[in-house]
This record gives structure tokens, sequence and C-alpha cells, in this order.
């Protein structure tokens, strides 16, 4: 008599592979090392920005989103990137100076990075390379990649989303929740 065994496949998608994303460090704005494990407990929206984008004035919406939800748990951490036409090329100093004074925004701007190309900061490249839980390069700055509460990436949105839009608060609601 023949006997069969089943072994049952194993089926595991690439981001189980891919790096834990919170303990790969980035820079604050002060130069300190920092890690998503920082904000454990937290839905955190990574945003990479520019001061002289079409999209700059997401900064308003941004901040507006971030007093209403930090209380919540949700915390916006802003990534000063100057890969897409030269559009953010100043300072961290000077950066700040304009986030401050020009959108009154008290989320964390952290250090400048790359999110795509040679110089992609190891954040970036976990999340959005071909093992990352959103294979695809950041296609213009105000890129938004939201990560839930446990560590997680959950949502991916491109710059034309809106801080205010529906699709993004509904994502939000869903990472705090966890």
């Amino acid at each position: 008599m023949l006997h069969r065994i089943v072994i049952p496949a194993i089926v595991m998608c690439s981001a189980a592979f891919a790096a834990d994303i919170t303990q790969i460090a980035f820079a604050t704005a002060e130069g300190k090392k920092a890690t998503l494990a920082d904000y454990k407990g937290k839905a955190v929206l990574l945003v990479n920005v520019a001061s002289k984008c079409g999209f700059t004035k997401q900064y308003e919406g941004l901040q507006k989103l971030y007093e209403e939800r930090k209380s919540d748990g949700l915390v916006i951490l802003a990534f000063p990137c100057n890969d897409f036409g030269g559009q953010e090329p100043g300072t961290i100093e000077e950066i700040q100076k304009f986030c401050k004074s020009e959108y009154d925004v008290t989320f964390p701007i952290m250090g400048k990075l790359s999110v795509k190309g040679d110089g992609q900061h190891q954040l970036y490249k976990a999340l959005t390379g071909p093992d990352g839980a959103f294979p695809g390069n950041i296609k213009w700055n105000f890129g938004k990649i939201l990560i839930d509460k446990n560590g997680k990436p959950v949502a991916r949105f491109e710059s034309m989303t809106n801080p205010d839009s529906e699709e993004l608060k509904k994502a939000i609601n869903g990472a705090l929740a966890g």
C-alpha cells in the first residue's frame, strides 16, 4: 500500500525577510541618533518634505493633523529631502526656521536624508526596496508612509494625498488601533 505524506506549503511574503525597520537609525535635526523604536506604541507618519515644492503647503495640513491626533498617539516625522528638483537645498537650521515661521510646525523635523538613488537612506531602502513593504521609489516630495503602533508599515500615500484626506485619516485610525 502506498502512503502519501502531505507536507503543507509554507508561503511567506517577502516582507517577512525585510529588516526590522524599528531598529534602523536615522538622525534628528540636532544630529542625534533616533529609531522608530523610540516611538513604540505610537502610529508614525513618515513624510519626505521640501520647502520649495508645489506641495509645501501640505505642512499646514500636516500640522493640523498632528494637533488633532497627537493625543491619540500619532507622530509625524518630517524628513527633509533634496532628491526631487533640488527643492530642499537649505541647511537643517534653515529648514527648521522656515517650517516654524511659515507653518508653525511643532511635529519633529528630522535630519536631511535621501529617499531614493545611490544615497538612499536604509530606512527608505527597507520600506521601498524590492523586499520592502512598499516596493518602488518614492515619486516626489511629500510622499507618506504610515507605520502602525506596533512598528509595522501599513500604508503608503503619494504626494497628491492631502493630510486631510479621508483615505489617510482612515488609515491612521487603523494604525492607531494596531
